[in-house]
């Protein structure tokens, strides 16, 4: 493949995005409805960046016809509205964030996990009524982890994690110790009752894993267990189900592995051939486990056409969509970084052979 060539293909693609917007953005009036895509026969774009009507005209815009969506009001009517305001503007909602804390099911007294767990079966009820057939989630207690912003090129900032940087005063311990055993016990307490709920429902359950990974002693007295290829395995070893998978970052497990470029392909042939990809964040990084930017989708260690191909080989089916992009001052809201990583991931779908679906 010419590089020159396929990087002026995707950085056309992108430029065709940046479209001024000015003044507020109107939906197509009611009975002008824009034409719904047919429906994709594999791997397709995607987006998880916000559903107002700018966001939805600027995905548009940028060629992308399917988003996860994050509903204002978790009811069945909210939901429709939420699906109504999607298609018209030609988009479908694909998937949708579970309307609950990161810590879902892991903080708290018994009874109060008790009734987040309640609550999220019932938003897993209502979105099966709702005709969506994934939820997205974390089961996190930090944050996602990083110690600043680096120079990137022509003036962007790239998110950096440095653990030997990293603050690790025991001040910063807010949720007391939570030690392996602790985390995975509560996780397991939530699995055992939402994956049978999302099982009857079929509904797709996608986890993220933890952003980052820390040492085995933990970082601000937490032990994250999501950080490691076995600790994604043994979760999707509790309630096995055809329902309990992944939001599969790609940035995220490449900045958990040792020799990113080297193990990636291997870990997404392992849970892609178990059909536990569910969604797929697709970023770049440069570095390894306790040092890596997320940098642009071109110019990181990973070689972002191998994981497409690896996703075709398993038979991945559903959204590609950026996740973390560059920011730069510019850009406050990183439309440039976003339209830069719509274009890169059309263009991919479209110059890799095989059997996908780049509109």
């Amino acid at each position: 493949m010419n590089r020159r060539r396929f990087f002026s293909t995707i950085t056309g693609a992108a430029g065709a995005c940046l479209l001024e917007n000015k003044g507020s953005v109107a939906a197509p009036a009611p009975g002008q409805t824009q034409t719904m895509s047919p429906d994709p026969s594999r791997m397709y774009v995607g987006t998880q960046k916000g559903s107002s009507d700018k966001m939805l005209s600027f995905y548009r815009r940028c060629g992308v016809r399917h988003v996860c969506g994050d509903p204002n009001s978790w009811t069945l009517e909210g939901l429709h509205r939420l699906q109504e305001r999607c298609e018209r503007w030609g988009i479908s909602l694909d998937l949708i964030a579970l309307g609950m804390p990161r810590s879902v099911g892991l903080l708290g007294e018994t009874e109060y996990r008790a009734k987040q767990i309640d609550q999220t079966c019932e938003q897993i009820r209502l979105a099966a009524r709702a005709g969506i057939s994934a939820i997205k989630y974390n089961l996190y207690i930090l944050d996602v982890l990083r110690t600043g912003v680096t120079g990137g090129r022509g003036g962007a900032g790239y998110s950096t994690w440095e653990y030997d940087k990293a603050l690790k005063e025991d001040a910063l311990i807010r949720f007391g110790r939570f030690p392996a055993e602790l985390f995975w016990q509560r996780i397991t307490d939530f699995l055992e009752r939402v994956i049978p709920v999302a099982t009857e429902y079929q509904v797709k359950m996608a986890c993220h894993p933890h952003d980052p990974g820390v040492p085995p002693q933990g970082y601000c007295g937490v032990q994250r267990v999501l950080g490691t290829v076995e600790g994604w395995k043994r979760f999707l070893e509790i309630c096995p189900s055809p329902y309990h998978g992944l939001n599969f970052c790609v940035g995220t497990v490449a900045g958990n592995l040792e020799h990113p470029a080297a193990e990636l392909l291997d870990v997404l042939r392992y849970f892609g051939r178990r059909k536990k990809l569910f969604n797929i964040h697709f970023r770049n990084i440069r570095g390894q486990r306790d040092n890596f930017q997320e940098v642009y989708l071109d110019e990181g260690d990973l070689d972002m056409v191998k994981v497409i191909q690896v996703l075709q080989e398993v038979g991945y089916e559903g959204m590609i969509m950026p996740d973390h992009v560059p920011s730069h001052p510019d850009d406050p809201g990183e439309l440039q970084g976003l339209a830069f990583a719509f274009g890169y991931i059309q263009a991919l779908l479209q110059a890799v052979p095989g059997k996908t679906a780049g509109r």
